[in-house]
Order: structure tokens, then C-alpha cells, then sequence
């Protein structure tokens, strides 16, 4: 029996590792106080009421009831999609699942804190990426996942097209 929504075990076990590290993250670390990890790797913690890279950060907090709702619907979504997936269409589950585990993660942080916390950050020299965390990595994750199955399919369409031309 196919049961497609067995992936939200995966979307739930981000969740659960996100929020319990983010609240390791809040409990121990300085706000904006790097703690140095690696030459090129800190951890601080920020707090975000943006997007990714802080996007909309600096206005009055429409934004945060503006993501979430984009988290709610895109949660939705991607779940409606992963119940009409068929059997072997693993790396478009697990992909979906990332990245609604991740959704819901940081859309726990906006409605319970107003912000989202954030606590993983590289540098290089004087460049500093804008910091992250766990549901981030697994959106990103996700997204790299879907667009991986896309060039695949594509290159697996476009060989059954080649091979009915020959037929």
C-alpha cells in the first residue's frame, strides 16, 4: 500500500530538531555575540522578522502576519501535493517534506515569538552570509530536491520523445 503522507514523519521530525535547537540556541548563546566554530563558521544568535537575507525585516510587522500566511498556504500545498504523489517518487517526497517541515519551524518562531530565530553563521573575510538555521537548511534542501526531480524528468521526457521519433 502507498501511503504518501508517511513523509510528514520527515516534515515532523524537522520540526521537532528545529525548535528544540533554536530553543538550545535562545537558552545559551548571547544575542548577537559570536561564539567562533571554525575560521569561517559562528554561532549567533539573531533574531529575524523578515524573509530570507532579512527580506522586509525593517518594516512596522505586517510581514510577519504576511509569511505566515504564506507559510500556512504553501504547507497546504506542498501537502496536497505530496498526497497525490505516486509510488517511487521518493526524492519529490522527501524534498516536500523538507521543506514543509521547514515552513512550519520557522512558522511556529513568527506566530509564538514575532520573529524568527536564527543562529548559524559563515564569513568569509569581512563578508558575513546572513545568518540561518535548521528550517532554513531544510527549505533549501527541498527546493534543491524539487529542482533536481524537474531536470530529471525533463531529461526522461526528452529521452522517451527521442526514442518514440525512432520508432
Amino acid at each position: 500500500m502507498h501511503r504518501p503522507l508517511r513523509w510528514l514523519l520527515l516534515s515532523l521530525a524537522v520540526i521537532v530538531l528545529d525548535l528544540g535547537v533554536k530553543a538550545l540556541a535562545s537558552a545559551n548563546l548571547e544575542y548577537g555575540r559570536p561564539l567562533e566554530v571554525l575560521p569561517v563558521f559562528n554561532l549567533t544568535l539573531l533574531h529575524n522578522t523578515g524573509a530570507a537575507f532579512s527580506f522586509l525585516a525593517e518594516h512596522a510587522g505586517w510581514q510577519r502576519w504576511f509569511f505566515a500566511i504564506v507559510a500556512i498556504g504553501a504547507s497546504i500545498g506542498l501537502t496536497v501535493w505530496l498526497t497525490r504523489l505516486k509510488r517511487g517518487e521518493t526524492l519529490t517526497a522527501v524534498s516536500l517534506a523538507l521543506v514543509i517541515g521547514g515552513a512550519i519551524g520557522n512558522l511556529y518562531d513568527r506566530l509564538a515569538h514575532g520573529y524568527v530565530v536564527d543562529y548559524l553563521s559563515f564569513h568569509w573575510g569581512g563578508y558575513y552570509f546572513p545568518a540561518f538555521n535548521l528550517a532554513d537548511t531544510a527549505i533549501t534542501l527541498g527546493a534543491i530536491g524539487l529542482i533536481l526531480q524537474s531536470l530529471f524528468e525533463s531529461r526522461r521526457d526528452k529521452r522517451h520523445a527521442a526514442q518514440e521519433e525512432q520508432s
